[in-house]
């Protein structure tokens, strides 16, 4: 399999895998105009949409792909029912595409029925774990959150996590400003800044990194909870969490 993201609006990466066949799987396309072009030029037939959730910049292009590509079939979570899903899946579901066998693992908090999809080494984690943050809350609880993303966090080190956005320099400042004595969130900013100069995408990004730059995951971590003042024993992790999307959300 080959991955390639495409770029779309401002900020978002839409994903396709594709096989020595030139077979396609396409993941959250908010906009289908930059697909059907990447997928002419490269001669590739798409067989199937995955959905993460219903949010228009991830489903947008749907649509219009199915015009282009009437054989699509589209899988999604309840909630993209009504942007094209025909194949509804949820947590624990697996399905074979294109020789891959994706397990679906449900992570509610951006949105209620948000899903992501994996095949080892690939994770499409839509807007729930980005590359040193994670999604903001919109339809869910912080504790929701906090638990989707420690079931990501249980997958292996050298899963790639394919998010749908390039947040990573706002992230890792963010992080800075939280912990600036962490010399490896420091160093990976310099790095990600000077990647970002040369226009090319900073994710997808692997797990192992991201449990050290991605203060997300060290929710449960003491130096993190002083921080944040909340290293009394009673706090858990998910309201260190709870206190650390809060403070991005208004950074």
């Amino acid at each position: 399999m080959h991955l390639i993201s495409i770029p779309a609006f401002q900020d978002n990466y839409i994903w396709l895998l594709t096989t020595k066949q030139q077979t396609g799987i396409i993941v959250d396309p908010g906009d289908a105009l930059p697909v059907i072009q990447h997928l002419e030029q490269q001669q590739i037939t798409p067989t199937a949409i995955l959905l993460t959730h219903h949010h228009n910049d991830h489903t947008g292009g749907v649509a219009d792909l199915i015009r282009h590509y009437p054989e699509l079939k589209v899988y999604g979570p309840q909630e993209t029912q009504s942007k094209g899903a025909k194949f509804i899946v949820r947590e624990g579901d697996n399905i074979d595409i294109n020789g891959m066998c994706f397990n679906v693992i449900g992570v509610p908090g951006h949105t209620a029925g948000h899903v992501a999809f994996y095949s080892a080494p690939y994770l499409f984690c839509g807007d729930t774990l980005f590359s040193a943050g994670c999604g903001r809350i919109f339809e869910g609880t912080p504790e929701q959150m906090y638990q989707s993303i420690q079931k990501l966090a249980a997958l292996p080190d050298s899963t790639k996590v394919c998010c749908a956005h390039e947040y990573t320099i706002s992230n890792l400042r963010f992080a800075n400003y939280v912990l600036p004595e962490n010399i490896e969130i420091e160093t990976y900013l310099k790095h990600i800044v000077d990647i970002r100069s040369k226009d090319q995408p900073s994710v997808p990004t692997e797990l192992k990194t991201e449990r050290t730059i991605n203060l997300f995951l060290k929710c449960h971590q003491l130096d993190l909870k002083r921080k944040l003042g909340l290293d009394d024993s009673t706090i858990q992790p998910w309201q260190v969490f709870k206190r650390l999307r809060e403070m991005k959300d208004n950074y």
